[in-house]
């Protein structure tokens, strides 16, 4: 047998340290590679854990990907479960391990050593906080699905009118609206808990507004602005006394770095709370690495350091330690923090920066909103979505993309994603040659027409106004002139517009006021024709960009963020 040519240790398994441990099995059939695991289970779907609560996935062994002993089988790994890695010893290249189940510790030597401790729930210090469950492992999972089927056991025994078992969920991002779905899909009352002022924070005001809505229009009730005082036995209380009934509270208030061994062991730990690398996933000792939500990312849109704790960049990480320890030179490549979820058949998605955070950056940008259909507006089935682009006005950079709705939106994010990577502009997006039959898109894919626009920008061929600018803009004497249909005009309008319709500019065109103008109309597209119309006829004329549906969004999330109320619901139109 041949002798061992690197001992490796890894410490944490899931997708980063796993990624890293068959990898290198891949690269190095010799190396000793044994992982350390301080749970029960070395590799399961994390993602997947919600949607066990749901039944949507209904065996929870389908959660499990590998085994000890299939890992031993096929890739002639060392993994031991329970098994705790205590402290790491830089100096003697050795980490001291405690075995949970029998309590005895042990040193074991390294040659390379990988850190994959991943990030903990972030647990809020609040009274009766020990009551309520978190969920980032199967261990949360079996305890949440314990108490859950006692809450219906009980409700089951009631006679009369049947209990709703309540659950409060602390926590509006991911994994709180993915629980939200799959405990309503289970029988429960859902209360979904916000302490700022929107859900989903990665979207721009105007764009969560569908999700909230389709979370209410599902059965969640939606709380924002509410910050919990305490948790008692049968109810969540809040700040101001309000008290929620709950007898289940789960809290989803986000996570944080793994990074107590690292800073324990003297390895530079940044302001982020992440372990320090470089692009190769060193960290400040050269023989040890660190992967996957412990560690920090590099930001594509900054060059700064970022937390990005999202299983396919672990994975990605853990694939290229692999490469490194075994003498390949590769770099990691910069962040975008491109993520999906799904909400009631909804599908919400971004990549790079919204506005909100260029806005606090003092970064200039140009913002793009469409409201196109998935598909040809022809065929059957076709729904509508609504896209945001960010674009750096001096290069035209994509710097961040945004989507809601139906089918497809998942496609364009992924499309405008891959586009960043590669450096393509955003007025490029118009010369993209994307498959296309009207079952799939348009013949001008809504990912051509964000290009398009992009382009009218970036030549003058066009200016847009944005809905958080129109009160401004009129306050200095701009007219608001609404270009759709008498109908639509008389079906809701922005205060102080008058209606005249595209289709009678040329015509009409005299009616108008001699100031500047800001035309719009339902999503964008007509307003665009408008205002081009105008602007050749003498007028000063802007698109107020994505048109009413926009700046109803707007206007109704600026209004939610301030009382933590939901109102009505705005749908998302087909086509314009």
């Amino acid at each position: 047998m041949s002798a061992v040519t690197r001992r490796v240790v890894i410490v944490g398994g899931v997708a980063g340290g796993m990624s890293a441990a068959t990898r290198l099995r891949r690269n190095d059939e010799h190396a000793a590679i044994t992982v350390f695991e301080r749970g029960g289970h070395v590799s399961f779907a994390n993602c997947g854990l919600p949607y066990h609560v749901g039944g949507v996935v209904e065996d929870r062994e389908e959660l499990l990907l590998q085994s000890p002993e299939s890992l031993k089988s096929r890739f002639n790994l060392d993994v031991r479960i329970r098994h705790e890695v205590t402290a790491v010893n830089p100096d003697a290249g050795t980490v001291t391990v405690r075995d949970l189940t029998t309590g005895g510790e042990f040193e074991q030597g390294f040659d390379a050593l990988v850190l994959a401790t991943g990030a903990a729930p972030y647990r809020p210090e609040l009274p009766g906080i020990e009551r309520a469950h978190s969920l980032r492992d199967v261990a949360d999972l079996d305890a949440i699905m314990a108490d859950l089927a006692v809450l219906e056991s009980r409700a089951a025994k009631n006679t009369g009118a049947r209990k709703t078992p309540r659950v409060a969920i602390l926590g509006g991002g991911f994994i709180g609206l993915e629980l939200a779905e799959n405990l309503v899909l289970r029988g429960m009352g859902v209360t979904l808990l916000q302490s700022g002022p929107r859900i989903l924070a990665p979207l721009d005001p105007e764009m969560v507004t569908p999700v909230v809505e389709r979370l209410e229009a599902n059965g969640v009730t939606v709380l924002t602005r509410a910050v919990t005082r305490g948790i008692e036995h049968d109810a969540v209380v809040l700040a101001d006394g309000t008290r929620i009934a709950a007898d289940l509270v789960v809290t989803a208030t986000g996570v944080r770095p793994e990074s107590g061994l690292a800073r324990a062991a003297g390895l530079s730990v940044g302001t982020t709370g992440g372990v320090v690398v470089d692009a190769s996933q060193r960290t400040s000792n050269p023989r040890i690495y660190a992967v996957g939500d412990a560690a920090e990312k590099r930001d594509a849109i900054s060059g700064g350091a970022v937390l990005v704790p999202l299983a396919q960049t672990a994975n990605r990480h853990g694939r290229l330690v692999a490469d490194v320890i075994t003498g390949r030179t590769v770099r990691a490549a910069e962040v975008l923090g491109t993520a999906v979820v799904g909400v009631f058949g909804l599908t919400a998605a971004m990549s790079g920066w919204n506005e909100q955070r260029l806005r606090a950056a003092g970064r200039a940008y140009r913002a793009i909103h469409s409201h196109p259909a998935n598909h040809a507006g022809y065929y059957p089935g076709a729904t509508g979505m609504s896209l945001k682009l960010l674009v750096d006005p001096e290069n035209d950079k994509i710097l961040g993309v945004q989507g809601v709705g139906g089918q497809g939106v998942d496609k364009r994010i992924d499309v405008i994603a891959t586009a960043m990577r590669a450096g393509i502009t955003a007025s490029e997006l118009a010369d993209l040659e994307l498959a296309y039959a009207p079952q799939f898109g348009s013949a001008k894919d809504p990912v051509n027409m964000l290009g398009m626009i992009a382009d009218n920008l970036a030549a003058g061929n066009l200016s847009t106004l944005q809905w958080h600018e129109l009160d401004d803009a009129v306050a200095a004497g701009a007219q608001i002139v609404d270009v759709r249909s008498a109908a639509e005009f008389d079906a809701g309008a922005i205060p102080g517009a008058i209606n005249v319709s595209v289709d009678e500019l040329r015509t009409r065109h005299g009616e108008l006021p001699d100031a500047p103008l800001v035309v719009h109309c339902a999503v964008g597209q007509r307003g665009n024709t408008a205002a081009r119309i105008l602007t050749q006829l003498g007028f000063t004329a802007q698109n107020l960009d994505g048109g009413y549906l926009t700046w109803k969004r707007g206007i109704h999330s600026a209004e939610v963020m301030a009382n933590g109320s939901v109102r009505s619901a705005i749908p998302v139109p087909v086509g314009s």
